[in-house]
Protein backbone atom coordinates (compact mmCIF):
# COMPACT_ATOMS: atom_id res chain seq x y z
CA UNK A 1 0.00 0.00 0.00
CA UNK A 2 2.75 2.35 0.48
CA UNK A 3 3.75 2.37 -3.03
CA UNK A 4 0.76 3.35 -4.56
CA UNK A 5 0.06 6.06 -2.15
CA UNK A 6 3.89 7.62 -2.61
CA UNK A 7 3.66 7.41 -6.63
CA UNK A 8 -0.05 8.99 -5.77
CA UNK A 9 2.01 11.79 -3.57
CA UNK A 10 4.93 12.38 -6.10
CA UNK A 11 2.28 12.55 -8.66
CA UNK A 12 0.57 15.09 -7.18
CA UNK A 13 3.91 17.17 -5.87
CA UNK A 14 4.74 17.28 -10.24
CA UNK A 15 1.19 18.34 -10.54
CA UNK A 16 1.14 21.11 -8.32
CA UNK A 17 4.49 22.20 -9.19
CA UNK A 18 3.82 22.31 -12.81
CA UNK A 19 0.40 24.19 -12.32
CA UNK A 20 2.37 26.82 -10.06
CA UNK A 21 4.74 27.41 -13.37
CA UNK A 22 2.09 27.75 -15.80
CA UNK A 23 0.41 30.38 -13.25
CA UNK A 24 3.81 31.98 -13.08
CA UNK A 25 4.26 32.08 -17.10
CA UNK A 26 0.76 33.41 -17.44
CA UNK A 27 0.48 36.02 -14.88
CA UNK A 28 4.22 37.17 -15.67
CA UNK A 29 4.18 40.81 -17.32
CA UNK A 30 5.70 41.36 -20.00
CA UNK A 31 8.91 43.38 -20.64
CA UNK A 32 8.53 47.29 -21.64
CA UNK A 33 11.29 49.91 -22.79
CA UNK A 34 11.59 50.99 -19.33
CA UNK A 35 11.95 47.53 -17.73
CA UNK A 36 15.27 47.49 -20.09
CA UNK A 37 16.20 50.69 -18.95
CA UNK A 38 15.73 49.78 -15.23
CA UNK A 39 18.18 47.03 -15.57
CA UNK A 40 20.78 48.69 -17.36
CA UNK A 41 21.00 51.45 -14.89
CA UNK A 42 20.92 48.51 -11.94
CA UNK A 43 24.45 47.81 -14.27
CA UNK A 44 22.91 44.31 -14.86
CA UNK A 45 25.96 42.20 -17.12
CA UNK A 46 24.69 43.13 -21.17
CA UNK A 47 24.51 39.23 -21.58
CA UNK A 48 22.01 38.82 -18.77
CA UNK A 49 19.79 41.74 -19.81
CA UNK A 50 19.91 40.39 -23.99
CA UNK A 51 19.25 36.83 -22.39
CA UNK A 52 16.35 38.10 -20.68
CA UNK A 53 14.77 39.79 -23.79
CA UNK A 54 14.74 36.71 -25.79
CA UNK A 55 13.60 34.38 -23.36
CA UNK A 56 10.57 36.98 -21.26
CA UNK A 57 7.12 37.82 -23.28
CA UNK A 58 8.06 41.32 -24.10
CA UNK A 59 5.73 44.58 -25.37
CA UNK A 60 8.75 46.91 -26.90
CA UNK A 61 8.24 49.98 -28.42
CA UNK A 62 10.95 50.49 -31.19
CA UNK A 63 10.03 53.63 -33.19
CA UNK A 64 12.69 55.89 -33.81
CA UNK A 65 12.10 57.95 -31.35
CA UNK A 66 12.01 55.67 -28.60
CA UNK A 67 15.50 54.00 -29.90
CA UNK A 68 17.09 57.60 -29.11
CA UNK A 69 15.32 57.37 -26.00
CA UNK A 70 16.58 54.15 -24.96
CA UNK A 71 20.13 54.63 -26.34
CA UNK A 72 20.89 57.91 -24.35
CA UNK A 73 19.68 56.01 -21.27
CA UNK A 74 22.89 54.02 -21.66
CA UNK A 75 20.82 51.10 -23.52
CA UNK A 76 23.61 49.14 -25.82
CA UNK A 77 23.64 48.21 -29.74
CA UNK A 78 23.02 44.81 -28.75
CA UNK A 79 20.39 45.47 -26.83
CA UNK A 80 18.78 47.37 -28.64
CA UNK A 81 18.96 45.05 -31.56
CA UNK A 82 17.87 42.16 -29.16
CA UNK A 83 14.43 44.57 -28.85
CA UNK A 84 14.01 44.90 -32.33
CA UNK A 85 13.91 40.88 -32.84
CA UNK A 86 11.95 40.48 -29.85
CA UNK A 87 8.99 42.87 -31.41
CA UNK A 88 9.63 41.48 -35.20
CA UNK A 89 10.27 44.72 -36.71
CA UNK A 90 11.85 45.91 -39.60
CA UNK A 91 15.04 46.04 -38.22
CA UNK A 92 15.25 42.57 -36.55
CA UNK A 93 18.67 41.82 -37.91
CA UNK A 94 20.15 45.35 -38.14
CA UNK A 95 23.52 43.50 -38.61
CA UNK A 96 22.72 41.99 -41.53
CA UNK A 97 22.24 43.68 -45.06
CA UNK A 98 18.92 42.00 -47.06
CA UNK A 99 19.32 40.91 -50.75
CA UNK A 100 20.31 43.44 -52.92
CA UNK A 101 17.34 44.97 -54.86
CA UNK A 102 17.87 44.16 -58.73
CA UNK A 103 18.54 47.93 -59.10
CA UNK A 104 21.02 47.53 -57.15
CA UNK A 105 23.10 44.68 -57.61
CA UNK A 106 23.48 46.23 -61.53
CA UNK A 107 25.27 49.09 -60.34
CA UNK A 108 29.22 47.87 -59.72
CA UNK A 109 31.10 48.43 -56.53
CA UNK A 110 33.55 51.71 -56.98
CA UNK A 111 36.98 50.66 -57.85
CA UNK A 112 39.34 49.97 -55.02
CA UNK A 113 41.30 53.11 -53.55
CA UNK A 114 44.38 53.85 -55.38
CA UNK A 115 45.39 55.44 -51.93
CA UNK A 116 45.98 54.24 -48.20
CA UNK A 117 43.15 56.10 -47.33
CA UNK A 118 39.69 55.07 -46.48
CA UNK A 119 37.19 55.77 -48.73
CA UNK A 120 33.18 56.06 -48.57
CA UNK A 121 30.91 56.40 -51.34
CA UNK A 122 27.00 57.42 -51.81
CA UNK A 123 24.60 55.49 -54.23
CA UNK A 124 23.31 58.78 -56.31
CA UNK A 125 21.81 59.10 -59.72
CA UNK A 126 22.86 55.38 -60.52
CA UNK A 127 26.39 55.66 -59.69
CA UNK A 128 28.67 55.74 -56.40
CA UNK A 129 30.03 59.44 -55.67
CA UNK A 130 32.74 59.98 -53.05
CA UNK A 131 31.81 61.30 -49.76
CA UNK A 132 35.12 63.98 -48.43
CA UNK A 133 36.71 62.69 -44.90
CA UNK A 134 36.89 64.87 -42.56
CA UNK A 135 39.03 65.17 -39.39
CA UNK A 136 36.95 65.58 -35.68
CA UNK A 137 38.29 67.90 -33.49
CA UNK A 138 38.97 66.97 -30.18
CA UNK A 139 37.90 68.99 -27.00
CA UNK A 140 37.70 69.01 -22.96
CA UNK A 141 35.13 70.36 -20.53
CA UNK A 142 34.09 69.80 -17.17
CA UNK A 143 30.50 68.89 -18.19
CA UNK A 144 29.36 65.26 -17.53
CA UNK A 145 28.12 63.83 -20.66
CA UNK A 146 24.72 63.52 -19.42
CA UNK A 147 23.65 63.89 -22.75
CA UNK A 148 24.89 65.03 -26.44
CA UNK A 149 22.73 68.47 -26.04
CA UNK A 150 24.01 69.58 -22.85
CA UNK A 151 27.34 69.35 -24.36
CA UNK A 152 26.11 70.86 -27.33
CA UNK A 153 25.02 73.54 -25.12
CA UNK A 154 28.44 74.21 -23.49
CA UNK A 155 30.36 77.23 -24.92
CA UNK A 156 33.78 75.64 -23.59
CA UNK A 157 33.11 72.80 -26.31
CA UNK A 158 32.02 74.81 -28.97
CA UNK A 159 35.03 77.71 -28.73
CA UNK A 160 37.09 74.75 -28.67
CA UNK A 161 35.47 73.07 -31.79
CA UNK A 162 35.71 76.51 -33.65
CA UNK A 163 38.94 77.31 -32.70
CA UNK A 164 40.20 74.31 -34.47
CA UNK A 165 37.94 75.20 -37.60
CA UNK A 166 41.40 76.68 -39.53
CA UNK A 167 43.36 73.63 -39.14
CA UNK A 168 40.73 71.23 -40.13
CA UNK A 169 41.29 71.81 -43.55
CA UNK A 170 45.19 71.34 -43.29
CA UNK A 171 44.55 67.99 -41.01
CA UNK A 172 42.39 66.96 -44.55
CA UNK A 173 44.55 68.34 -47.02
CA UNK A 174 47.55 66.65 -45.12
CA UNK A 175 45.76 62.73 -44.24
CA UNK A 176 45.17 63.50 -48.29
CA UNK A 177 48.71 64.00 -49.64
CA UNK A 178 50.71 62.34 -47.49
CA UNK A 179 48.99 59.25 -45.61
CA UNK A 180 47.99 59.25 -41.97
CA UNK A 181 49.23 62.09 -39.42
CA UNK A 182 51.68 65.18 -39.67
CA UNK A 183 51.93 67.58 -37.64
CA UNK A 184 49.12 70.14 -38.26
CA UNK A 185 46.86 67.32 -36.59
CA UNK A 186 49.27 67.56 -33.60
CA UNK A 187 48.38 71.42 -33.40
CA UNK A 188 45.29 70.26 -33.83
CA UNK A 189 45.67 68.15 -30.71
CA UNK A 190 47.39 70.56 -28.45
CA UNK A 191 45.30 73.68 -29.31
CA UNK A 192 42.77 73.31 -26.31
CA UNK A 193 45.78 73.08 -23.60
CA UNK A 194 44.76 75.99 -22.27
CA UNK A 195 41.56 75.66 -22.20
CA UNK A 196 40.43 74.80 -18.64
CA UNK A 197 42.92 76.90 -16.24
CA UNK A 198 41.91 74.08 -13.52
CA UNK A 199 41.19 70.03 -14.39
CA UNK A 200 39.87 67.57 -11.95
CA UNK A 201 41.12 64.11 -12.16
CA UNK A 202 38.63 63.20 -14.64
CA UNK A 203 37.62 65.03 -18.04
CA UNK A 204 34.92 64.89 -20.70
CA UNK A 205 36.45 64.80 -24.08
CA UNK A 206 34.39 65.66 -26.59
CA UNK A 207 34.86 65.07 -30.37
CA UNK A 208 33.04 67.63 -32.83
CA UNK A 209 33.03 68.17 -36.40
CA UNK A 210 33.79 71.78 -37.22
CA UNK A 211 31.07 73.84 -39.38
CA UNK A 212 27.30 73.72 -38.56
CA UNK A 213 26.45 71.99 -40.90
CA UNK A 214 27.44 69.45 -43.73
CA UNK A 215 28.11 69.97 -47.46
CA UNK A 216 26.98 66.97 -48.39
CA UNK A 217 23.37 67.11 -48.78
CA UNK A 218 21.35 64.09 -49.39
CA UNK A 219 18.01 63.82 -51.18
CA UNK A 220 16.99 60.35 -50.18
CA UNK A 221 15.93 59.18 -46.45
CA UNK A 222 17.48 55.71 -47.18
CA UNK A 223 21.13 56.13 -48.41
CA UNK A 224 23.18 53.52 -49.45
CA UNK A 225 26.97 53.45 -48.81
CA UNK A 226 30.07 51.66 -49.81
CA UNK A 227 32.88 51.66 -47.13
CA UNK A 228 36.55 50.70 -48.28
CA UNK A 229 39.05 51.07 -45.15
CA UNK A 230 40.81 47.89 -46.66
CA UNK A 231 44.38 49.42 -47.31
CA UNK A 232 45.29 51.44 -44.14
CA UNK A 233 48.55 50.02 -43.29
CA UNK A 234 48.72 49.31 -39.41
CA UNK A 235 45.49 48.69 -38.74
CA UNK A 236 43.51 45.00 -38.20
CA UNK A 237 40.33 45.53 -40.29
CA UNK A 238 38.44 42.61 -38.17
CA UNK A 239 38.71 45.26 -35.40
CA UNK A 240 36.14 47.16 -37.54
CA UNK A 241 33.19 48.08 -38.66
CA UNK A 242 31.27 51.28 -40.35
CA UNK A 243 28.24 52.76 -38.36
CA UNK A 244 26.14 55.36 -38.84
CA UNK A 245 25.55 58.14 -36.25
CA UNK A 246 24.04 61.70 -35.91
CA UNK A 247 25.37 64.71 -34.92
CA UNK A 248 24.16 66.98 -32.95
CA UNK A 249 24.37 71.24 -33.84
CA UNK A 250 26.05 73.10 -31.11
CA UNK A 251 25.61 77.10 -30.99
CA UNK A 252 25.50 77.48 -34.56
CA UNK A 253 29.41 76.70 -35.74
CA UNK A 254 30.15 72.92 -35.11
CA UNK A 255 28.47 69.54 -34.46
CA UNK A 256 28.90 67.27 -31.62
CA UNK A 257 29.55 63.83 -32.61
CA UNK A 258 30.38 61.88 -29.59
CA UNK A 259 31.88 62.06 -26.10
CA UNK A 260 33.14 60.09 -23.08
CA UNK A 261 34.88 60.66 -19.86
CA UNK A 262 38.48 60.01 -18.67
CA UNK A 263 42.02 60.94 -17.23
CA UNK A 264 42.85 64.67 -17.77
CA UNK A 265 46.29 63.01 -19.57
CA UNK A 266 44.20 59.94 -21.50
CA UNK A 267 45.19 61.85 -24.83
CA UNK A 268 49.15 62.45 -24.09
CA UNK A 269 49.30 59.42 -23.24
CA UNK A 270 51.56 56.72 -25.49
CA UNK A 271 50.44 53.39 -24.16
CA UNK A 272 47.73 51.59 -25.78
CA UNK A 273 45.49 51.87 -22.41
CA UNK A 274 42.48 53.73 -23.55
CA UNK A 275 39.05 52.18 -23.74
CA UNK A 276 37.81 55.23 -25.67
CA UNK A 277 34.27 53.14 -27.24
CA UNK A 278 33.63 51.18 -23.98
CA UNK A 279 31.32 54.13 -22.30
CA UNK A 280 31.49 56.34 -25.12
CA UNK A 281 27.99 58.46 -25.43
CA UNK A 282 26.78 58.63 -29.40
CA UNK A 283 23.51 58.67 -30.90
CA UNK A 284 24.16 55.78 -32.71
CA UNK A 285 21.62 54.37 -36.28
CA UNK A 286 20.47 51.07 -36.45
CA UNK A 287 21.81 49.87 -39.62
CA UNK A 288 22.18 47.15 -41.96
CA UNK A 289 26.13 46.27 -43.07
CA UNK A 290 26.46 43.62 -45.39
CA UNK A 291 30.12 42.45 -45.73
CA UNK A 292 31.42 42.80 -49.00
CA UNK A 293 35.70 41.49 -48.37
CA UNK A 294 38.16 42.08 -45.92
CA UNK A 295 37.85 45.87 -45.04
CA UNK A 296 34.97 46.99 -47.28
CA UNK A 297 30.96 47.13 -46.33
CA UNK A 298 27.77 47.95 -47.95
CA UNK A 299 25.96 50.13 -45.24
CA UNK A 300 22.82 51.37 -45.14
CA UNK A 301 20.21 52.83 -42.35
CA UNK A 302 17.77 49.90 -41.07
CA UNK A 303 14.84 52.39 -41.59
CA UNK A 304 14.19 55.90 -42.74
CA UNK A 305 16.18 58.93 -41.76
CA UNK A 306 14.92 61.95 -40.02
CA UNK A 307 15.69 65.10 -40.91
CA UNK A 308 19.07 66.23 -39.65
CA UNK A 309 23.08 66.32 -39.76
CA UNK A 310 24.98 62.59 -39.92
CA UNK A 311 27.92 60.64 -40.26
CA UNK A 312 29.52 57.70 -41.28
CA UNK A 313 32.57 56.82 -39.11
CA UNK A 314 34.25 53.74 -38.26
CA UNK A 315 33.49 52.14 -34.67
CA UNK A 316 35.67 48.96 -32.53
CA UNK A 317 33.49 46.04 -32.98
CA UNK A 318 34.32 45.30 -29.46
CA UNK A 319 34.26 48.16 -26.69
CA UNK A 320 36.54 47.14 -24.73
CA UNK A 321 39.43 47.78 -28.05
CA UNK A 322 42.15 49.97 -26.21
CA UNK A 323 43.40 52.80 -27.97
CA UNK A 324 46.85 54.93 -27.31
CA UNK A 325 45.92 58.42 -26.78
CA UNK A 326 48.59 60.05 -28.52
CA UNK A 327 47.07 58.28 -31.14
CA UNK A 328 44.21 59.71 -31.12
CA UNK A 329 45.70 63.08 -30.56
CA UNK A 330 47.79 62.80 -33.61
CA UNK A 331 45.24 60.77 -36.04
CA UNK A 332 47.33 58.27 -36.70
CA UNK A 333 46.74 54.49 -36.80
CA UNK A 334 43.89 53.00 -34.54
CA UNK A 335 43.29 56.66 -33.60
CA UNK A 336 42.65 58.13 -36.92
CA UNK A 337 40.44 55.29 -37.61
CA UNK A 338 38.13 56.41 -34.45
CA UNK A 339 38.33 60.41 -35.81
CA UNK A 340 37.86 59.90 -39.42
CA UNK A 341 33.97 61.12 -40.09
CA UNK A 342 32.68 61.22 -43.33
CA UNK A 343 29.38 63.81 -42.93
CA UNK A 344 25.91 64.43 -44.99
CA UNK A 345 22.55 66.45 -44.34
CA UNK A 346 18.87 64.81 -44.73
CA UNK A 347 17.08 67.62 -45.69
CA UNK A 348 13.34 68.78 -44.84
CA UNK A 349 12.39 68.34 -48.66
CA UNK A 350 14.65 64.56 -49.25
CA UNK A 351 12.28 61.36 -49.80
Amino acid sequence: MSRPWARFLLWGCLSICICAQMSAQQSQKPLTNDDVIKMVRQKLPESVIVSAIHSTPANFNTTSSELIRLHNAGVSEAELNAMIAASGGAGSAPSVAPPLSDDTSKIPPPPAPASHMPKVYVLQGGAYQELPLEKTQLAETKTKPASLASLASDSVVAQAVQAGVADATTVAATHMNSGIGGAAVEQAGSIFSGVMAQRKPTVTYVWGVPNPASANVLQTISPVFFVDFSKIPGVNHADYEPAIVKLTPAQNVCRILGATQARVDARSSPAADWQVYSHFLEERVIVRAQHMGDGKYQLSPASELFPGEYAVVLRPVSKDKKFSGGDITRAQGDGFMFDAAWTFQVPENAQ
